[in-house]
Formats: C-alpha cells, structure tokens, sequence
C-alpha cells in the first residue's frame, strides 16, 4: 500500500489516502506503454485521403490510335499512368489505421505511468478542487500556490464543470475525468492533479 498526502486548494494538509500497489507501485513497463502510444496515435488517423487510379479516372474509353502504322508506340487508353491526366499508381486509398489493444496492457500501460508520474514528484492528491465559477483567475492562483508549473492534466472522478471551464482558457492545462484517461494524455503532461475521489476510482477500476 502506499500512503500519499492529501492537501486543499491552499496547500494544507487534508489527511492521507492509501492506495493499492498495484495501481501506483508497479513495475514500469515500456514496451505497453509504446504499445498504447503508437495505438492512440494510430487511430487518430481517418484513412480517408484517396488518388483515383486509371480505372477510377473519367475518359480513356477510346483507343487514342490504331495499333500498327502509326509509327508511335501503342498506347490503349489515354488515361494511363504514364499519361498526363492519367491514373495514379499505388497512390493511398481509404483504409483503417486502427489498433486494438487488450484491456491488461492498456491497464498496465496506465499503471506505469502513474507509478512513473509518483515517483517523480509530479502527482499531486487534492481533496477536492473547487474553482469559483469556473474562473480562470482562481485555476492560475491555485496552481501558483501549489507551485505546479508546465503542462497539467487535472483528473477529476465525474465531469466538474468549473474546472473544464477554468482550465479551457489557460494554455497547458487541461481536465479530464478518470474513464477518458489515456496513456498519451498522461504522458504529454508534465503534472498530474488528481482529486481524492479520482485516484480512489482509478483503484476500483485499474488496481
């Protein structure tokens, strides 16, 4: 179990919470988190862009001249690729860039990172974060107490609309609630604030 310091929007302590090692003492693990990374990426991917090849192109139904006689070489369609206005060859059509990753590496992946983020003094535990009105000033301020710089992640257990709200218009910082985390949402960011009630969550689910 690992015991971690819970503290309020001022700073102060606000007692501890233990969480399982399995969630945040894991043995870090690389090769799943390179796995759900090129995954994310991948999938970001729309496969729509498309080349017309010499079938698709319009025209090219005619033979442009006889076969023989002619003095010029054969040519059966003036669409072809070596044509100008012709076909494109081997040019990308549609297609599905995704990956599928099974649920224990995408939780070990997510573990890891955690684990990572825990031991490099860059995961912070709050009671609860409460912004008023949603005021971006009030986000800025807390941060500043907390002397958290660089890009934030702040993870909430549900939807917290003053903090989606707040974080939407300080550049670098961004919220997310715990069942649309993923690997490279975490790891793009240099700081983790995490609320008691999420990290308590993220054990239920991933721990």
């Amino acid at each position: 179990m690992a015991t971690l310091k819970v503290i309020t929007s001022d700073g102060s302590a606000a007692g501890e919470v233990e969480i399982k090692d399995s969630l945040l003492g894991v043995e870090i693990s690389l090769a799943c988190i390179r796995q759900c990374v090129n995954a994310y990426l991948a999938n970001q991917r729309h496969g729509t862009v498309m080349t017309k090849n010499r079938a698709l192109v319009r025209g090219g139904g005619a033979k442009p001249w006889k076969q023989k006689g002619t003095g010029r070489a054969r040519a059966g369609s003036n669409r072809s690729p070596i044509w100008r206005g012709g076909g494109t060859v081997f040019g990308p059509q549609p297609r599905s860039y995704r990956k599928k990753i099974n649920k224990k590496t995408r939780r070990l992946a997510l573990c890891s990172v955690l684990t990572d983020k825990l031991q490099s003094d860059r995961l912070t535990i709050m009671e609860s974060i409460d912004l008023a009105e949603g005021r971006t000033k009030a986000l800025e301020a807390m941060l500043r107490t907390l002397e958290i710089a660089g890009k934030t992640l702040i993870i909430t257990e549900d939807v917290h609309q003053p903090v989606v709200l707040a974080s939407r218009n300080k550049q670098g910082v961004s919220a997310q609630v715990v069942g649309s985390l993923n690997v490279y949402e975490l790891l793009n960011h240099d700081n983790l604030v995490v609320t008691k009630a999420a990290i308590q969550k993220m054990e239920d689910m991933w721990g």
